[in-house]
């Protein structure tokens, strides 16, 4: 079956750190100058290899992130776009920060709501490319459908995207990929890094993230209400008036304040 969706496939052997994407990202009319793609350096005492990192909208389990707001200020388009969360409900509890598998959520300090990518919906929905994979000069940022990756002829020489992660027990499937070698089912991400420390910490305790392991439960199961998507969810939506609150007038805060009266107290008593 033809694959009809496109998707953001990231390939690090092709990242050269230009940082062009984070560039690019600051353009987005949605993240206010905010850049929502990262660039990891790889062990940079031993080498400059970068890695690009962006939301991967998880697929299975659907957005832990949106799963675990209990404000439901993250919502899920019908075609699997994971969006950053609606400013107007987000409470800052930072709970999609300790979800995310990928640490990708952006807590913006000063106006209390978190931010990540969105796939930049405003222009995806329109048929267009996002931002970071139209500037990469490199294509290590790709953006369409399997086949169009493979007319591209980014399937030689034994490359094969990825969209399975392991978290140790848990398994984690994601809309975007990651472009490994043909060997390569899945990530295993938990014993990639046990890997790279090489000996590194020998005498420290072992790892317990598996000890009180629990399989994810989806929001449908634990009974948690869904919130439909607007229209376009990207754009910023003004909270409605609240019943018996008059709206405070513009002008309000040109009024000239009222002189006060001062009371001198006497000192000579």
């Amino acid at each position: 079956m033809v694959d009809t969706i496109k998707r953001i496939f990231l390939d690090p052997s092709r990242c050269i750190g230009c940082r062009s994407c984070v560039a690019a990202c600051r353009e987005c009319d949605t993240h206010k100058g905010e850049s929502m793609v990262y660039i990891d350096y790889v062990e940079r005492h031993n080498t400059v290899a970068t890695s690009p990192s962006l939301c991967m909208h998880c697929e299975d389990p659907l957005a832990p992130c949106a799963q675990v707001c209990p404000a439901q200020a993250i919502l899920v388009s019908p075609d699997g776009v994971v969006q950053s969360a609606d400013e107007t409900r987000c409470i800052y509890c930072e709970n999609c920060g300790y979800a995310c598998p990928f640490g990708i959520p952006k807590f913006n300090m000063a106006g209390h709501y978190m931010q990540k990518c969105n796939l930049c919906y405003d222009r995806t929905s329109q048929g267009k490319g996002p931002m970071c994979a139209t500037v990469c000069p490199t294509q290590a940022i790709f953006y369409g459908t399997y086949e169009d990756w493979l007319e591209a002829g980014r399937g030689r020489q034994g490359a094969k995207p990825v969209n399975t992660f392991y978290f140790g027990h848990q398994r984690v499937r994601t809309r975007n990929y990651v472009v490994m070698t043909q060997e390569d089912e899945g990530l295993d991400l938990l014993a990639l890094v046990e890997e790279a420390n090489l000996g590194q910490g020998m005498h420290l305790p072992a790892p317990t993230a598996n000890d009180n392991y629990e399989e994810w439960v989806p929001a449908e199961t634990a009974g948690i209400p869904e919130r439909a998507a607007p229209p376009q969810p990207w754009t910023p939506r003004t909270p409605e008036p609240q019943p018996g609150r008059e709206p405070v007038p513009s002008h309000s805060t040109n009024r000239v304040a009222e002189p006060i009266s001062v009371v001198r107290v006497p000192t000579n008593f």
